[in-house]
C-alpha cells in the first residue's frame, strides 16, 4: 500500500474520473503509476501529456530506445517498478529476450540497438548520472550521427523525468501490479 492516499479507479469522481477513463483507454486499465498521482489531477494530466509526447508526437526515439532509457536510468536508482515495467515492455511488446536484457543492465554497451540509437542511450545515460561530465564534443558526436538538438534535448528530457519519476515512486512506495 503507497504512503499516500490514492484513489482507485471504482472510486474516482469528477475530473479524477474522466482522467482515468482516458487512460484506461489508452493503457487498458489504470495502473498504480497512474493512481499515485490521483492526489492531483493536474499531475496526471501533465503525465499523460508526457507519455502521449514521445509515445505519439515525436518521431526520431524508437520505443526500444526509450524503454532502454527509462530501465537504464531506473535500474541506476534502485527504483523496482520501473526497472521491472520497462523490461516487460522490451521483453513482452518488443520481443527482446530476458538475456538481452539482462546484458544491457550489465552494460550498456552490449544493448540491442542500433549504433546512432547506442550512442544517444549512452549519451542521456552520461547526462543524467554525471551532467557536469557532458562537454560539446558529446553533443557533436550525436550530430554527427545524424540527430539534431531538438532530438538531443527530447532524449534527455526523458531521462531526467525518469530519475523524478523515480523518486515520486519510491518514496510513495508504489506496488507492482503488472
Amino acid at each position: 500500500m503507497p504512503l499516500i492516499n490514492t484513489v482507485k479507479p471504482e472510486n474516482a469522481t469528477g475530473e479524477l474520473a474522466e482522467l482515468y477513463g482516458k487512460i484506461e483507454a489508452m493503457r487498458g486499465r489504470v495502473s498504480n503509476s497512474a493512481q499515485i498521482f490521483s492526489a492531483s489531477p493536474e499531475l496526471i494530466k501533465q503525465q499523460m501529456a508526457f507519455i502521449e509526447y514521445y509515445m505519439v508526437k515525436q518521431k526520431a526515439l524508437s520505443m526500444p530506445l526509450l524503454a532502454s532509457i527509462r530501465m537504464l536510468i531506473s535500474d541506476k536508482n534502485s527504483c523496482s517498478y520501473c526497472v521491472d515495467f520497462n523490461a516487460s515492455i522490451l521483453i513482452n511488446m518488443l520481443g527482446w529476450s530476458p538475456k538481452d536484457v539482462e546484458a544491457i543492465r550489465a552494460n550498456p554497451n552490449d544493448a540491442k540497438l542500433d549504433t546512432k540509437e547506442k550512442a544517444m542511450l549512452l549519451f542521456v545515460l552520461k547526462a543524467v548520472r554525471t551532467p557536469h561530465d557532458v562537454n560539446a564534443s558529446d553533443i557533436q558526436a550525436l550530430r554527427e550521427l545524424g540527430y539534431n538538438d531538438g532530438e538531443i534535448l527530447d532524449a534527455t528530457n526523458h531521462g531526467a523525468r525518469m530519475s523524478a519519476i523515480d523518486i515520486i515512486f519510491d518514496t510513495f512506495k508504489i506496488e507492482k501490479d503488472f
